[in-house]
């Protein structure tokens, strides 16, 4: 039996208020009851919610088989169709139950005699489900709330040094694994985007509360610091342009915080927080080693539409024959990402050769299916960088522009309405090397339904003013 978990101790607490103790607090001791409890429970309001959204705005239903599925490909197609914003919600909606995941699972480990660092484990997908299973039936040992908590050091010299220390250590762990994930296996994975940043802040939140405890906030305060000026590191050894790093900071940042608070905890709770430490280092590098062979190639759909005030033949001749685009106006595409400009082919039906001018080369599209009026389809068989990176330096060229992400296909669909009304569908697909793909595919897709959206709005305006001059192609690749 649970001796902890059958204490006689009365606790007057508010039941609400004792839920965000739970939740989001750091000090709450967590029983395997409350743990199975708090799992199941936000599990199932998770779900429910998620469903019920799914169902009102896009009239798709979530069943708990694809609730469950990690696999993301499967999630993606419930969404399409949906308003944009959907994808952007459901990830920052899905921030808060993660960070209850972390932090109880910390203080779970705690209270059955486990080492805190095995929460980093929640972070792994599979291995997270088998971790959590294990916590729901591992027997109590010791309350966490008995731990002793340290108080703050106010020696501002001391205090500083050691985050100054940890900040360096946790600055080597990003170059370091930037290396290993990167130029030695390869991979843009989960291993690099979700544990980097937390291991990051919990490393130099471990060194600095070791030294000189500090307050809770402060040690989440420093998480987020360690991840910042990581970024800041890559992109003055020109190892990362900005782009990518401002895109990467919305699930960098709060995960360098939430390492700040495991940081802090794993402080006061072991006996050698730095020895862990060191071991726990070692994890990263062997989850990336294994990301870089196991992880699945996955096909992506993006779909744009318009409605166009004209027949469907002459939308059908604008999407052949069409005048150059104008430089764009848009801030995104000015600073660097690809953008359609102008097209040429090269004979007429199946096997033609569409050539799609970007500003950062060009796309080779032979054309697979001619049905005119209704559809042209193509495959993509070379392309070029999905953008220019902006930094200080001449030229920046990080591994992922060379084939991280890769469009395969695309098309035009023409439906005819009523008469002299047509919907254009421009249709990519594509595949995306980073991970967690949940993340990183809200920014792909944005970034191709601009590009369609560019090139479907210029044949709108064309064909619903003027007859279209026989000139160019319209390209309708992703930037990639």
């Amino acid at each position: 039996m649970d001796g902890p978990e059958f204490s006689h101790v009365t606790d007057i607490t508010p039941a609400p208020v004792g839920l965000l103790r739970l939740w989001f607090g750091f000090r709450a001791d967590v029983t395997r009851a409350k743990y199975v409890a708090t799992g199941v429970g936000l599990m199932i309001v998770k779900y429910a919610v998620e469903a019920a959204a799914l169902g009102l705005l896009n009239e798709r239903f979530l069943s708990p088989f694809d609730f469950l599925n990690p696999v993301y490909s499967v999630r993606q197609e419930l969404v399409r169709g949906a308003p944009e914003w959907l994808g952007w919600a459901w990830f920052f909606w899905t921030l808060p139950f993660l960070w209850i995941a972390v932090t109880m699972t910390v203080r779970r480990a705690v209270n059955a005699g486990r080492s805190p660092w095995f929460c980093l484990l929640i972070l792994v997908p599979i291995v997270n489900l088998a971790a959590m299973l294990f916590l729901a039936i591992a027997p109590g040992r010791q309350r966490f709330e008995s731990v002793p908590q340290r108080d703050e050091v106010a020696v501002p010299v001391q205090s500083f040094r050691s985050a100054v220390l940890g900040v360096v250590v946790g600055l080597g762990i990003a170059l370091t694994m930037v290396g290993v994930s990167v130029y030695a296996f390869d991979t843009y994975g989960s291993s690099l985007f979700l544990g980097t940043p937390v291991l990051m802040g919990a490393v130099a939140s471990v060194i600095s509360n070791s030294v000189a405890p500090r307050k809770y906030s402060s040690s989440i305060s420093l998480g987020m610091l360690t991840v910042l000026l990581a970024g800041a590191g890559l992109l003055a050894f020109a190892l990362e342009g900005l782009i990518c790093i401002v895109m990467a900071a919305p699930i960098a940042l709060p995960l360098g915080g939430l390492g700040g608070v495991l940081g802090k905890i794993i402080a006061e709770v072991s006996v050698r927080p730095i020895q862990g430490t060191m071991a726990a280092m070692m994890f990263l590098p062997i989850w990336a080693g294994v990301e870089g062979f196991v992880t699945p190639e996955r096909e992506f759909v993006v779909t744009t539409a318009v409605e166009i005030d004209a027949g469907i033949d002459r939308v059908w001749n604008g999407v052949i024959h069409f005048p150059e685009l104008q430089k764009p106006d848009e801030w995104y595409f000015r600073w660097g990402i690809a953008c359609p400009m102008r097209a040429e082919i090269d004979g007429v039906g199946v096997g033609a050769v569409r050539r799609c001018i970007f500003t950062t080369g060009t796309f080779v599209e032979p054309i697979t299916s001619w049905d005119e009026p209704h559809r042209l389809a193509f495959d993509v068989v070379s392309q070029p960088a999905p953008m220019f990176e902006l930094t200080p330096y001449a030229d920046v060229h990080p591994p992922h522009l060379d084939g991280g992400l890769r469009s395969t296909r695309g098309e035009f669909v023409l439906e005819e309405v009523s008469p002299g009304k047509t919907r254009l569908l421009g249709r990519t697909w594509y595949r995306f090397d980073m991970f967690p793909h949940t993340y990183w595919t809200l920014w792909s897709d944005l970034m191709i339904h601009r590009i369609h959206k560019r090139v479907l709005d210029h044949v709108k305006f064309h064909a619903e003013r003027n007859p279209p001059e026989r000139s160019a192609v319209i390209p309708t690749g992703p930037p990639r």
